[in-house]
């Protein structure tokens, strides 16, 4: 896994935010106000896919930020990097959208067109790709979580998250002392919209999920209503049919008597 957290607990890479030596291969540090970080990767489970045209749907086990994991559909086979980057934007809002408020932080999530490419062909890659996606956000609060309990109590000012050709990922952010608490209530604000920005979403999938379970309900309820006029239909047909074979009945021994007793 590229982000550090996901294998081992978020919190451990930034456990070591102001250490002056970076750990082997894994986190370089410019100053105390920002890291960069790479990481090596890892890949999921794959656990069986569907095909729907040329859009392959995968369900894999992905590792989470908290050591677990979880299962969840990713999609591959597109035929260009613009509906691609469309698939992967309606699952992770952040990627290639420029700032984006976490934990009331500014946070850009970049990547390359080029590993884009290579992904969107590549259940394997893709899967490594929506993996870190996924663990960005538990990284920028564990990231705040860490930096504000070095001495002063610093505030984080900014996050950028940048995957290259390669798909390595180098991590970079900024914090300063906040002695007026300016920044902190300027990232508080922006958690707050942040927050209502989620719930606002999550109220428009509640409603779209009544909305289908409604129609539905519609569906099952006309249904029933054909299957119950079918079975009337039924009846009343089979109840004419008997008549009919009666009346027939009738009327061939009438015709019968008839006849005999003209001969008569």
């Amino acid at each position: 896994m590229a982000i550090v957290g996901v294998n081992g607990g978020v919190g451990s890479t930034y456990a070591a935010y102001y250490t002056p030596k970076a750990k082997s291969g894994n986190i370089s540090e410019s100053s105390s106000n920002s890291a960069t970080q790479t990481y090596n990767t890892n890949t999921a489970k794959n656990m069986g896919s569907t095909k729907d045209s040329n859009v392959t749907t995968s369900t894999v086990e992905l590792k989470t930020s908290t050591g677990g994991t979880k299962t969840e559909q990713i999609k591959t086979g597109y035929k260009n990097i613009n509906d691609y980057s469309q698939y992967l934007q309606s699952k992770y809002g952040y990627i290639n959208t420029g700032a984006t408020s976490m934990q009331g932080v500014p946070t850009t999530v970049s990547v390359s067109n080029a590993f884009l490419k290579k992904c969107m062909n590549d259940p394997e890659k893709a899967k490594y790709l929506e993996e870190n996606l996924a663990a960005i956000p538990d990284s920028v609060k564990s990231l705040c979580n860490s930096v504000k309990m070095a001495p002063g109590s610093p505030v984080v000012t900014y996050a950028t998250y940048k995957i290259d050709d390669n798909g390595n990922i180098s991590m970079m952010s900024g914090s300063t002392n906040d002695p007026d608490g300016k920044i902190a209530r300027e990232n508080a604000e922006r958690k707050a919209k942040e927050n209502r920005e989620k719930e606002k979403k999550a109220e428009e999938k509640r409603a779209v999920k009544r909305a289908e379970e409604k129609k539905a309900e519609q569906k099952r309820a006309a249904k029933r209503t054909a299957e119950k006029n079918e079975e009337t239909n039924i009846v009343v047909k089979d109840t004419v049919d008997k008549a009919f074979v009666k009346t027939s009945a009738y009327t061939n021994q009438a015709i019968i008597e008839s006849n005999f007793n003209s001969y008569s």
